[in-house]
Order: structure tokens, then C-alpha cells, then sequence
């Protein structure tokens, strides 16, 4: 069986010194804020893959009500949705992702992003997918105010099971 996640991220950005961005922190004079440390797309990655297992969300596994999720890193969020996602007897055939910003452009880093996410999740790299979009200077994300990320998540029930 499979099942499909969607998941969407978006948060402000503000004066910084990099943006973490995929894991990995990419140079740029502004960063997202957050409770954690507000990185979009492995936000959007962990909503896909627990909404694809019906396991719930990102909110409800690190609540901005709990201080201890207070600058937490997303990359073990991920990680610990991906074990539950295991755990219930699932695992991902690929994600295709979308960071929406205006500023920096993604290109340059996207190879050492999927080779991140990949690690993270314990993928191989080709299950990874990532595109990016400019807001072409409209609305938050064109003005530089906002940075959003979307991503579509593939399961399937694992171990198979043959019927004989």
C-alpha cells in the first residue's frame, strides 16, 4: 500500500547571519524566525511524512508551548518522524520539495541539501528531490519577508507481505 503527505512550512525572516535552510546552513544577510530553528523545509519534509503515515504533525510532536523545543534543530525532529513513521510500518519511496524564496538562490546549495536530507532520513540520495521558486518580487515572499517550502511525500507499508 501506498499513501501520499503533503507538507507546507513558512515563517518570517529577519536580520541574521544564514539561513538554515535543509539542514544546512546557507550564507545570507537574513534568517528565518522561529521557536526552533526555523528551517522550513525540513519542516514541510516532517509534516509530509507524518501526515502520509496519519501520525499527526509537526506541531503536535514539538509543540512551541514546550521550552525545550525553544532553538531546537529540525534535523532531529525529522528524524524522530521518520523513526515513528518505522516504528508503524513505513517507509519513503521519495519526496519532491519546493523552497519558495526570493533571495539566496537554492541552485548553488542544493546538492549538499538533498545529500543532507538523505542522511537524515537514511535514503538514498536520488529519493530526494528539490526545486526553487522566487516570489518575482510579489507579496511577502517576493519582498524578502517570508521564505516557505512545500513538499509531497511517498510511502509505502514495509516490510512487503506476499498473500500466497
Amino acid at each position: 500500500m501506498f499513501r501520499i503527505g503533503l507538507g507546507h512550512d513558512t515563517h518570517r525572516l529577519g536580520p541574521g547571519n544564514g539561513l538554515v535552510l535543509g539542514g544546512i546552513v546557507i550564507p545570507h544577510e537574513r534568517q528565518s524566525l522561529g521557536h526552533s530553528d526555523a528551517d522550513v523545509l525540513l519542516h514541510a519534509i516532517t509534516d509530509a511524512l507524518l501526515g502520509a503515515a496519519a501520525l499527526g504533525d509537526i506541531g503536535e510532536m514539538f509543540p512551541d508551548t514546550d521550552s525545550a523545543n525553544r532553538g531546537r534543530d529540525s534535523g532531529d525532529m525529522l528524524q524522530r518522524a521518520m523513526q515513528r513513521l518505522t516504528a508503524a510500518g513505513w517507509r519513503l519511496v521519495n519526496l519532491d520539495c519546493v523552497i519558495f524564496a526570493q533571495r539566496p538562490t537554492i541552485l548553488p546549495h542544493r546538492p549538499r541539501i538533498r545529500e543532507r536530507i538523505a542522511g537524515l532520513l537514511g535514503v538514498d540520495i536520488d529519493a530526494v528531490w528539490l526545486k526553487a521558486k522566487t516570489g518575482e518580487g510579489i507579496g511577502p515572499i517576493g519582498q524578502e519577508e517570508a521564505i516557505a517550502a512545500e513538499c509531497v511525500a511517498l510511502i509505502e507499508q514495509w516490510p512487503q507481505t506476499t498473500n500466497i
